[in-house]
């Protein structure tokens, strides 16, 4: 590339195209435009597990309920999932294949709708409950990313269902309110996981936000010059993904990318930042990424469970209950909005944004520690 590359020209000219990068697909490109180029990215940084007896643990739900033996045991490998990995995958949790192929065809058929529906969504402000976007830092990251996403507030105050792409406005609603249930469901099973009271976690309100973004992944001309999502962890205290059957998902596990591939029927979730946090580093927020691929287009649907969305000045910091002189606390008290505005400012450059609100040497002294300014939250 010459040195008159102008990128904030390119990326002016693509946000105002409002057609995502499903948009350049369409119109035929077979290179990847230099914004997307990912030159920092090596394959080989850090090495992708072979070892095909490695990978993320696989739960099974049955029973959760009505069995308490059974419930134990369930306990016990979420437990583990949250200790060594900060990811794992479930089935049997309650909800219906159809339902959740409904939702990826949903998801998949607004992205798959005329440009100028699309259109009608496409914003950079974040304070709206649906937005439609390609990219939320595009003009904060030193890099774009090969993806497109629908996002909106599922609770405390969705939108209107009027206001929801026809394609996906009955099956986002269903399906949120029973992928609310199963988390109040794995809200309960952390909190025994980790010494407390079943609703332990749910009293704290760690379920009552919920932000739903559904990320098209269209296919890519050269794969191995960008990537589907940074390196990033979640800043939520829970995530519930939705997969098809694709894949590209990875989880950095013991300085290896190990795939997350494709269970039918399952869905896989994520540890937070904030799990992390409250736990007091008990539970551990996995670094993961998606790569691009060049076969066909990938859709995910991920809920993110974080009490940032209750207007709340409410202070978390590690659980009392959890703490002895044995067991400091690892983390300042803060509020989720500041969390989150510190998390935004940092963008996703797979540095974890809980390193700046570890305590010193296990007290509670803020010298040296700078205070995040506040700033919309971006996801």
């Amino acid at each position: 590339m010459g040195s008159d590359y102008d990128r904030e020209s390119e990326l002016k000219a693509f946000d105002d195209s409002k057609a995502g990068v499903k948009g350049l697909v369409d119109a035929g490109v077979t290179k990847v435009p230099r914004m997307f180029i990912h030159s920092q990215h090596n394959p080989h940084e850090m090495s992708v597990s072979t070892n095909t007896e490695i990978s993320i643990p696989i739960i099974d739900l049955e029973g959760v309920h009505s069995d308490t033996i059974r419930r134990a045991k369930i306990v016990g490998e979420v437990r583990n999932a949250c200790e060594t990995w900060g990811m794992f995958q479930i089935f049997n949790h309650g909800i219906m294949e159809s339902i959740l192929e409904q939702m990826i065809q949903g998801i998949r058929g607004f992205n798959e709708r005329d440009i100028e529906v699309k259109k009608e969504f496409y914003t950079r402000d974040f304070s709206k409950k649906v937005i439609y976007v390609s990219n939320f830092d595009l003009f904060q990251s030193p890099v774009a990313t090969w993806k497109d996403s629908f996002c909106c507030i599922i609770a405390p105050n969705p939108p209107e269902p009027t206001d929801l792409p026809e394609e996906c406005r009955d099956i986002i609603m269903e399906y949120s309110k029973q992928v609310t249930m199963l988390t109040n469901t794995l809200l309960e099973l952390a909190a025994e996981a980790i010494g407390l009271k079943s609703n332990h976690l749910k009293d704290m309100e760690c379920a009552d936000g919920v932000y739903l973004i559904g990320h098209y992944h269209p296919a890519c001309p050269e794969p191995e010059l960008t990537l589907g999502t940074k390196i990033h962890t979640d800043p939520s205290v829970l995530t519930v993904l939705l997969q098809d059957q694709v894949g590209g998902l990875q989880v950095l596990h013991e300085n290896q990318w190990v795939n997350v591939n494709p269970v039918p029927g399952a869905l896989v979730i994520n540890t937070g930042d904030l799990l992390q946090l409250v736990s007091n580093d008990m539970f551990k927020s996995a670094k993961h990424r998606v790569l691009a691929n060049h076969k066909e287009p990938r859709v995910s649907v991920g809920s993110f469970f974080s009490p940032l969305f209750l207007s709340s000045s409410k202070l978390y910091g590690p659980i009392k209950e959890l703490l002895s002189e044995e067991n400091p606390p690892k983390y300042k008290e803060i509020t989720v909005k500041d969390y989150h505005a510190f998390h935004k400012e940092m963008g996703l450059d797979g540095t974890s944004a809980l390193q700046h609100f570890k305590l010193l040497f296990g007290n509670e002294d803020d010298e040296g520690l700078e205070q995040p300014s506040r700033s919309v939250y971006e996801v």
